[in-house]
């Protein structure tokens, strides 16, 4: 097949293909397959952006842990996000920004996704509790971060600084209905949004990803323009509304691709890998 004939292009965002000096991508439905596997093109993408001298780095909703798979693979030296952006760390994992979440809201935020009927989890530091084993997607979680999470009554808030909670529910109409209530009860004290279908990400109002690319732009010295962004969940949109370039999965649902200057293939057909040829690392030989 045709290089590049596998990508979409969309009119709903235009750009005028900016120089990239720096690629943020999201982990899960886009670097990563739905099995979670790092694939080899993948890893080559990211070593020939390096070898472009374009700088590479990583933003999930996934804890720190659950980050430290890919700094070998991926050779990254640039600042990374867990949460959403609720922690920002070296690749040596040092804490450089955290964001947690105000207590007496975080209480009142409990109430309601227990109202709600959602399954509360909680993530504080390296701590990652949940109410029972043997709860919806806790299995597959733990498998996808490499590490068990602690037990702790579903009424029960853990000590110390909570970073994010999530709301967890296969119902994914309920998830997307609870993050609105929230963000609109809450407005902004705090940010709700699907990380994926079934859960609801809720951290400080500055744990999002378009605040990572702000922070990666003054520490690197560049415009935000000079950035490109790719992810696939609504999350993600925050960072494609203030970085030059932004480029949306190909199993992305059709609002967070009509947010994207870019569609590329799916996570599951080398979609990242195809972005970085042809939008990014094809740009740069032009230049």
């Amino acid at each position: 097949m045709e290089r590049g004939r596998h990508l979409e292009k969309i009119g709903a965002r235009v750009t005028k293909n900016p120089t990239v000096r720096l690629v943020l991508a999201d982990v899960d439905g886009t670097l990563v397959t739905d099995e979670k596997v790092l694939t080899k093109r993948a890893i080559v993408a990211v070593r020939e952006l390096h070898e472009a001298g374009i700088l590479f780095s990583l933003t999930s909703g996934r804890p720190p842990r659950g980050m430290e798979m890919f700094i070998e693979p991926l050779n990254l030296s640039l600042p990374f996000a867990a949460f959403n952006g609720g922690q920002i760390l070296s690749p040596a994992f040092d804490t450089l920004v955290e964001h947690v979440l105000d207590q007496e809201v975080l209480e009142e935020i409990v109430a309601d996704l227990a109202k709600a009927k959602l399954e509360t989890w909680f993530y504080a530091g390296s701590k990652w509790y949940v109410p029972s084993r043997d709860g919806s997607h806790v299995d597959r979680e733990s498998a996808t971060v490499g590490f068990a999470p602690t037990l702790m009554s579903q009424h029960q808030t853990p000590p110390g600084s909570i970073v994010k909670v999530v709301g967890v529910s296969d119902d994914h109409h309920l998830i997307q209905r609870v993050a609105g209530q929230i963000q609109e009860a809450y407005g902004q004290q705090v940010s709700a949004e699907a990380s994926q279908p079934y859960y609801l990400d809720i951290t400080h109002p500055l744990a999002n990803k378009g605040t990572v690319v702000s922070y990666l732009a003054e520490q690197y010295h560049l415009d935000p323009q000079q950035i490109a962004t790719i992810g696939d969940m609504p999350n993600d949109v925050d960072m494609f509304t203030v970085s030059g370039l932004s480029i949306a999965m190909g199993n992305a649902a059709k609002e967070v691709r009509d947010q994207a200057h870019r569609v590329t293939a799916s996570n599951n057909d080398e979609g990242f890998a195809k972005a970085m040829e042809e939008f990014v690392l094809a740009t740069k030989e032009r230049s």
